[in-house]
């Protein structure tokens, strides 16, 4: 020991090293006899020298080396040390010794890193002196002396606050007052505007970052000074705020201010009066905090900050007063995007690849997430309640539902090691409704599916705790109601029940077990009804993702809710309308058929509800609207529902009321009954609803008739009004849509026939009117006569209650109707003669003067008038003779007239005057009058219509007769008179009974082409020998005609004749007519129109070559 004594402060070419070699021998004994040693150092020490750096080197090394003491002797050796300072205070007021130390304190290091020993020794030791000292001037002076020194290096700056630090135990007041002064001085407030070395002096630096040494030293005061601290928190939180928000950002700050934080939470934590006390500068420290968070690097993970910050954060979310929601959720929003949305711990990696000493990713990353987790378990203990468990849980929602893979593992982490905490601690009281658990099952089941495998794994394990915490949850209730009766769960298995947690571990064992299907329905079982409307609400919102599977995972937990537990929901009309918004966005074909089977499912309990809901978004009805609707009627027995429902809404039809200035205002419910009129529209045509439309068709029929009239009464505008919008334009009016209702229905239905002879009369139109609307209503009831009985015995059925509704509309309907079917020997079947006539006289006493006109015209019918059949038959041949009258007018309306006495004699026919009827109206087909034409056809047509069904064997060489002319006048160039050849030729067909009469209505409708053309010559000349010869005679008679296109027409017919049935027209025509056409061919080819020459050129050859061939 002696001579290690005397080599340390021994002066020898290698200075320092020989001393430092000296004095680690005397470290070396101090390990075996450390009083020994202890006691030399402080006669050393205490000499009125200022000691030797070799003497401080020891002492620093005993001070600062960890593990070299034990307990008791580090103690021992610390009360050695204050004895020592209490002894050494009377070297303070010695100016050499003082300027020795201060000098001693400020000499540069050998490297800026590292500070040797004695240094950091001789700022415990300087401290400890300051503490012992009496004289609160001498402590302050020393400290500013201090305070001047240089802040260039950060060992120096640490030293500096532990030696402001140690001061502050005894002279908490003094010290305060220094830093204050010291803070506000001019180098200092110079200092705070520095952003940049860049053109500063070298001298600057020494202040640079002083703002960092009072930062650590505020931190040292709250270390040192223990329970003193509490008074002073605030009061230093506020100068700490201050310095971190107004100094110069960089890494030097943020490590001072975290430090000294740290310093001052644990200080304020091991003082046992704490949490009483309130703190007035927390909520300014958290926002720091946050700052502090926010601008760490986001895609490195290279130091401790994050998990200091959050260890801090928890510790003062402990302390009063607690934090408001608003900023606990910044707080936890800050501290989760920092944290989950680092990269891959490989991309960290690489980050860190060109560090000399590069930090362990792994476990940073590993503690970073720790240091989450307990922040939010801290929050939970502090207040386990089950809306603090939703409010944590809330802001973890968003990170499962990332899109990145690595994000949605850590937060399912989080998540389930909070869960995993609470089953194992118990925070929660199983009786508190936690009324959100059903999201939280929502997501951990939709992660369940999740690509990841760990994200699977966590979210089943989640789904397990979840399920423990709602049996324990059911165990209490059952507890509660028995009064502490039996247990819940028990296993047959076993003699002797096992104990609270072996049961709950044994269940979740068990659940884990299973797919993860299984284990959604079976915690599903537990959950209320709020919980599973939650857990639903969570699917549907799922549907929305950008991520694939998570759609899919979302739609099989819709479906699979709606599947188990679909029918207990009260109200569903939220829920529907939110599908209907995510399915706009689902681009997976399963997903899509997941939610539509959903909805099918659904639909078998709330049919009303739902039908209700989609109408709002129903006009106009969309691809995705229309794929809910037909999911809503998937099951017969729900679309009958959904078809009766919507017309309950449809027959709403409220009036627009009158306001004080007499204008009309149409109530906005009138909507609804529009919604549902355009949704029964496109029902009719999807595949789901075509047997239920063709069961109700009868009170549809009825039912969308009447629509038309109410259309008709709103008077709403029929064309896009100025200023409207490009898409609205673009929705038809609903008037034409109330109209194409009617029409689909007819056509898809199998009533084509009825919507054929309106189409072809062009009879639509009436019902775009109120003064016309009787009239279509007319020719619809006529049209229905026409087809099979048992249309007339339905309609008959469904509007004999109509007669007595309130609705004056629906009234007029029926009478009108059923004038009509008067003349029908079907509604006999139905109404007997004596009931239809009650019925007529029963309407004699209706409200509206229109309902009582059409009963009394009702009554006049010949169905109770029998003789008028004979007066009507007696009058046709004065009608037929008025036809060769020269009057235009007169002859139309005589035609008209015999027309209206056909229709009036209904089953009782024309009888022997039908021949006379055909042959004179036939003779009229070819007149000039433009008008006669017209009515001579539609007299015609009228004539078949009345036969048709009857034995009509007499007129069919008439009919045979008619079809050319007819054929021939599609090309006259008065529309009235194509629009009744088309009419009268397809009730030609009909009563002859030609097949594809519904191909020959789409023909005569809308087809214009050479295939209309050929079809209709096709089937007129193939029909026989006999037919042919006679429709071929009548082309060539056309040959002759005055009419230019007449004429053409019929050269187009010989033309097809010739071409494909050469040899049958040799044998048909002479002579005469052989040379008719070939000079008729010969003019044409002169023609003005070249398709006309071309044809006639190419078959006047042709046609002399037949001739030929005939010779």
């Amino acid at each position: 020991m002696k001579m290690a004594l005397e080599n340390m402060t021994k002066s020898t070419e290698l200075e320092e090293v020989y001393q430092d070699a000296a004095s680690n021998v005397l470290v070396a004994i101090c390990k075996h006899s450390w009083r020994a040693v202890a006691q030399h150092l402080e006669t050393e020490v205490l000499t009125g020298v200022f000691p030797h750096r070799s003497v401080l080197y020891v002492m620093g090394i005993l001070t600062s080396e960890r593990g070299f003491f034990s307990q008791e002797d580090k103690a021992c050796w610390e009360e050695k040390l204050t004895k020592i300072a209490v002894k050494s205070v009377q070297f303070l007021n010695t100016d050499v010794w003082s300027k020795e130390l201060l000098w001693a304190l400020s000499k540069p290091d050998r490297t800026h890193q590292e500070q040797p020993p004695e240094k950091a020794f001789l700022f415990v030791y300087y401290g400890l002196i300051l503490q012992a000292e009496e004289n609160g001037a001498t402590v302050r002076a020393h400290l500013c002396t201090l305070l001047e020194t240089s802040h260039e290096w950060p060992k120096q700056r640490e030293g500096i606050a532990l030696t402001v630090g140690l001061a502050a135990v005894r002279h908490l007041d003094h010290v305060w007052a220094v830093l204050e002064q010291f803070g506000r001085s001019t180098t200092i407030k110079c200092s705070l505007h520095s952003f940049s070395l860049k053109g500063q002096l070298p001298e600057n630096l020494r202040w640079k970052w002083a703002s960092s040494t009072i930062l650590l030293a505020y931190g040292q005061m709250a270390a040192k000074a223990k329970a003193q601290i509490l008074p002073w928190v605030d009061n230093i939180l506020s100068r700490m705020i201050f310095f971190f928000r107004y100094s110069s950002w960089d890494e030097t700050l943020k490590h001072s201010f975290l430090a000294a934080v740290l310093m001052l939470v644990e200080a304020i934590s091991r003082n046992s009066g704490a949490h009483s006390y309130e703190f007035s500068q927390l909520s300014e420290l958290l926002e720091c905090l946050m700052v502090l968070m926010e601008k760490e690097p986001k895609n490195t993970l290279c130091t401790s900050t994050r998990q200091q910050v959050m260890h801090v954060t928890s510790s003062l979310c402990k302390l009063r007063p607690t934090l408001d929601l608003e900023k606990k959720s910044r707080l936890l929003s800050v501290c989760l995007r920092s944290v989950l949305t680092l990269p891959l711990l490989d991309v960290l990696e690489k980050h860190t690849c060109l560090f000399l000493e590069p930090p362990n990713i792994q476990t940073l990353y590993y503690e970073t997430s720790m240091a989450l987790d307990q922040m939010l378990q801290t929050f939970i203990t502090q207040n386990p309640t089950a809306e603090e468990l939703h409010f944590l849980l809330s802001h973890l929602y968003v990170w499962l539902a990332s899109d990145k893979a690595h994000e949605r593992q850590r937060a399912v982490k989080s998540c389930i090691a909070l869960l995993r905490f609470l089953c194992k601690n118990l925070h929660l009281d199983p009786k508190e409704d936690f009324k959100r658990i059903g999201q939280l099952m929502g997501m951990l089941g939709i992660l369940c599916q999740d690509p990841d495998v760990d994200t699977q794994n966590f979210s089943l394990e989640g789904l397990g705790h979840l399920y423990e915490f709602l049996i324990r949850k059911k165990e209490a209730f059952l507890q509660d109601s028995n009064d502490g009766g039996g247990q819940l769960w028990s296993d047959g298995d076993q003699k002797v029940t096992p104990s609270v947690p072996r049961r709950m571990a044994l269940l979740k064992d068990h659940i884990l077990q299973l797919g993860s299907k299984q284990v959604i329905k079976k915690v599903m079982k537990y959950l209320t009804l709020a919980q599973l409307t939650d857990l639903i609400w969570t699917a549907v919102e799922g549907l929305g993702s950008t991520s694939p599977f998570h759609v899919q995972a979302a739609s099989n937990m819709l479906l699979t809710a709606i599947q188990e537990h679909g029918a207990k929901l009260e109200t569903v009309a939220n829920l529907g309308r939110a599908v209907h918004l995510q399915l706009c966005s689902i681009h997976i074909p399963e997903a899509t058929e997941n939610v539509l089977h959903a909805v099918t499912l659904l639909a078998r309990s709330h049919t009303p509800e739902l039908v209700s809901t989609f109408l709002n978004f129903s006009v106009p009805l969309d691809s995705h609207s229309l794929l809910l609707w037909r999911a809503l009627g998937a099951e017969p027995p729900v679309s009958r529902r959904v078809l009766a429902t919507l017309l309950a809404w449809l027959q709403d039809r409220p009036l627009p009321v009158r306001t004080s200035d007499s204008s009309l205002q149409p109530k906005k419910t009138h909507l609804r009954s529009l919604a549902a009129m355009n949704t029964l529209h496109q029902l009719q045509f999807a595949q789901e609803y075509k047997k239920t439309v063709r069961e109700a068709y009868p009170q549809l029929l009825l039912v969308l008739l009447t629509q038309v009239h109410y259309i008709l009464e709103l008077d709403l505008p029929t064309e896009p009004q100025a200023g409207q919008k490009s898409q609205e334009v673009a929705a038809p009016s609903p008037q034409s849509m109330s109209l194409e209702a009617l029409k689909s229905l007819l056509s898809t239905v199998g009533h084509w026939q009825d919507f054929a002879q309106l189409e072809l009369q062009g009879s639509w139109d009436l019902f775009t009117s109120m003064d016309t609307y009787p009239q279509g209503v007319a020719l619809l009831a006529r049209a229905m006569m026409q087809g099979p009985s048992r249309q007339v015995m339905a309609v008959t059925h469904q509007l004999l209650p109509s007669l007595h509704r309130p609705e004056e509309r629906e009234r007029k309907l029926a009478i009108l109707i059923l004038n009509e079917f008067l003349y029908s020997p079907a509604l006999l079947e139905v109404l007997s003669k004596e009931d239809a006539l009650s019925e007529l006289a029963q309407c004699l006493q209706d409200p509206s003067p229109e309902v009582r006109v059409l009963s009394l015209q009702g009554l006049g019918n010949i169905l109770f008038h029998p003789e008028k059949g004979s007066l009507l038959r007696g009058q046709l041949p004065s009608f037929l003779n008025a036809f060769f009258q020269s009057s235009e007018a007169v002859v139309v309306q005589v035609m008209g007239t015999v027309s209206d006495v056909l229709r009036r004699l209904g089953g009782y026919g024309a009888g022997a005057h039908s021949l006379a009827i055909a042959g004179n109206a036939r003779s009229f087909f070819d007149d000039e009058r433009e008008g006669v034409r017209a009515a001579a056809m539609a007299l015609f047509g009228d004539l078949v219509a009345a036969v048709t069904g009857t034995d009509s064997r007499s007129l069919r060489t008439q009919v045979h007769q008619s079809m050319v002319p007819l054929l021939l006048h599609l090309k006259d160039r008065c529309p009235a008179v194509v629009m009744q050849a088309k009419f009268t030729l397809y009730r030609c067909w009909v009563l002859l009974r030609w097949q594809l009469p519904h191909t020959l209505f789409c023909v005569l409708a809308w087809e214009r082409g050479l295939s209309a053309r050929h079809f209709l010559w096709s089937w007129l000349m193939t029909r026989s020998q006999e037919e042919f010869s006679v429709h071929l005679s009548q082309a060539l008679s056309y040959l002759q005609s005055r009419h230019h296109y007449i004429k053409i027409w019929a050269v187009l017919f010989l033309g097809y004749t010739i071409c494909y049935h050469p040899r049958a027209v040799s044998q048909a025509l002479n002579n005469v007519d052989m040379k008719l056409l070939l000079c008729t061919f010969e003019d044409l080819k002169n023609d003005l129109e070249p398709g006309i020459r071309e044809f006639a050129t190419g078959h006047f050859r042709f046609l002399q070559e037949v001739a030929a061939r005939g010779e």
